[in-house]
Order: structure tokens, then C-alpha cells, then sequence
């Protein structure tokens, strides 16, 4: 057993399998106490069994560690309470959430149904704000802890995603929302997306030439949880969004303006007409030049490359 969460109480959802699994394991065996969450649901969101999250909590226990497990749904309110209820009831206290909790339903946007977009949004994006709206009320509290979303790279767009891609936004943008309105009381908030061996990444459709295991992105996020996560001036990290890729970490870019032009007078359609492409441009996405290049590779018959 490590140290570098001595004292800590942290709740991981999704914890019984992949990522979360590995979050949970690697917390508790760097002296945290942990709060198990798995609905215990395939990655289609089927019907749920708490068999995972206990089995989890067996592992840690067996390993010298204290957790204890809760069953319950994110996307209600009730159930983001209980996972902070449970961490305070059992613990005493919760210095901690890692938000990894996720299901797929994928389909293009024009054939996208209603029953595919709310579940994966609800568990996703308004999963993440139960536990943070629930966690960071304790926190506000006690003067300190630690806020954790998952994100995706798909946050930059999905061809048949557009759930997902519109809820890992949308987790982005409460990260920093958190970030902002939490830091005068000590409490941080960061997102991390990975790029890891999962049931969820067993079906791209293409080679990830930079991939690694959920142990990897453990460790990150115990390093974001600890108390040594600080940049250089001494500040503690927030409104971060880090990817985790086996031995790549890198940091995205925080939103900004790219370009602007300044008309004189009022704008009118012709006049944006001759001005926008020559003066403020566009800024080209990375994610369409990727997909002509996995069209030309498969119409090669090559397995396309990412």
C-alpha cells in the first residue's frame, strides 16, 4: 500500500469495470478510502446488477483496503446524493469524486432517436453534475477537494456519436465551470480523456497508434486527487483537460478567440460576405482532415490509422 492518498475519502463512478475499476483499485492501494459506484449496466445501458461494485470492494478489502459499494443510478439526483451520503455516513467525509461512469448508443445524427440520446446524455453529462452538485456542496464545507470529469477526445466531434461527442462538450464546460465558481473555497475541478483498452474502445473502427491501459490513466488521475497536483508557480491544477495515451500525457488548449475583424458600421450579409474568408478565416478541424484520410485507407483496403 502507497501513501499518497493517505487520509482520503474518494467516490469513483463507474467502478466495476475498465477505467474505473482501475481508478478505484489504484486509490485505495495509495491509502484512500473508497466509494465504489457501478449501476453495474452493459455499455448499451441494459438492466442493471450490483455485482460488479461489490466485487470491486472485495478486491480492495482483500488488499488490506477499506471501500464500500453503491449501486445506484448517476443520472438521478437521488443517486449522485447517495454516493456523497455514503462516502460521509461510512467515512466521514469525501475529499474526492472521479466522474468515469459512461454508456454508447451509436447511430448517425439523422437517424438518431430520442431513447438514444437522452440515456447517454443523462449518464454521461448530468451524471457527472449529480456527484459534482451533491460532492461540491461538502467541499464548499470543508475548504478543499477535488472534482474529476471524464471527457473524450470525441468532444472535438463524432460521425456517429453525436451524443457522446455533445456530452463529453458538455462535461468539458462544466470541469471549468466548477473550476471557476469552486476555487476561492479550495476546491478544484479537471477532465481527463483517455485513450485506453476498454469494452467502450474495443469498437473504433480504426488502429490507435497511441493507446494505453486503465492503469495508466489511474495513475493520472491519482496524481490530479493527490495533493501534489500543482503546477510550476505552486497553484493548485484546475480547469485542466488532460489526455492520458499509454506514455503521452498532453494538455488541451482553454477555449479563445482565434481571429477577429472589426467592421466600420453596421455588418450586413454582403459585407460579412467579402470580409469573413480573406480577414477572420476559418480554424480547420483536425477530426475532418482524419476522416478523409480513414476514407482513402479504406477504399485501399488498408485499416485506417488514428
Amino acid at each position: 500500500m502507497g501513501n499518497f492518498l493517505a487520509g482520503k475519502v474518494v467516490a469513483v463512478t463507474g467502478a466495476g469495470r475498465g477505467i474505473g475499476r482501475a481508478v478505484a483499485l489504484a486509490a485505495a492501494a495509495e491509502g484512500a478510502k473508497v466509494v465504489v459506484n457501478d449501476y453495474g449496466v452493459g455499455i448499451g445501458g441494459g438492466e442493471p446488477t450490483s455485482e460488479v461494485a461489490d466485487g470491486v470492494v472485495k478486491e480492495i478489502v482483500a488488499a488490506g483496503g477499506e471501500a464500500v459499494a453503491v449501486a445506484d443510478d448517476i443520472s438521478t439526483m437521488a443517486g449522485g446524493q447517495r454516493i456523497v451520503d455514503t462516502a460521509l455516513t461510512r467515512f466521514g467525509r469525501v475529499d474526492g469524486v472521479v466522474c468515469v461512469a459512461g454508456i454508447l448508443r451509436e447511430r448517425m445524427l439523422f437517424n438518431m432517436s430520442e431513447e438514444e440520446w437522452d440515456p447517454v446524455v443523462a449518464t454521461h453529462l448530468k451524471g457527472t453534475f449529480t456527484v459534482f452538485r451533491a460532492a461540491s456542496a461538502v467541499m464548499r464545507r470543508q475548504g478543499c477537494g477535488t472534482l474529476i470529469g471524464f471527457t473524450s477526445g470525441n468532444h472535438q466531434g463524432s460521425v456517429a456519436q453525436a451524443n457522446y461527442s455533445a456530452a463529453k462538450g458538455g462535461i468539458i464546460s462544466l470541469v471549468r465551470s466548477a473550476a471557476l465558481g469552486l476555487a476561492k473555497y479550495g476546491v478544484t475541478a479537471n477532465a481527463v480523456a483517455p485513450v485506453a483498452r476498454t469494452r467502450m474502445s474495443a469498437g473504433v473502427p480504426m488502429e490507435l497508434k497511441e493507446i494505453g491501459e486503465p492503469e495508466d490513466v489511474a495513475a493520472l488521475v491519482t496524481y490530479l486527487l493527490s495533493d501534489k497536483a500543482v503546477a510550476v508557480g505552486g497553484e493548485r491544477i484546475t480547469g485542466q483537460v488532460y489526455t492520458i495515451a499509454g506514455p503521452k500525457i498532453a494538455v488541451w488548449a482553454q477555449p479563445r478567440e482565434l481571429r477577429a475583424g472589426y467592421a466600420e458600421g453596421s455588418w450586413t450579409p454582403e459585407k460579412i460576405a467579402d470580409f469573413l474568408p480573406g480577414t477572420v478565416g476559418t480554424d480547420p478541424m483536425p477530426m475532418l482532415a482524419q476522416l478523409e484520410a480513414m476514407a482513402k485507407a479504406a477504399a485501399a483496403k488498408d485499416r485506417p490509422n488514428a
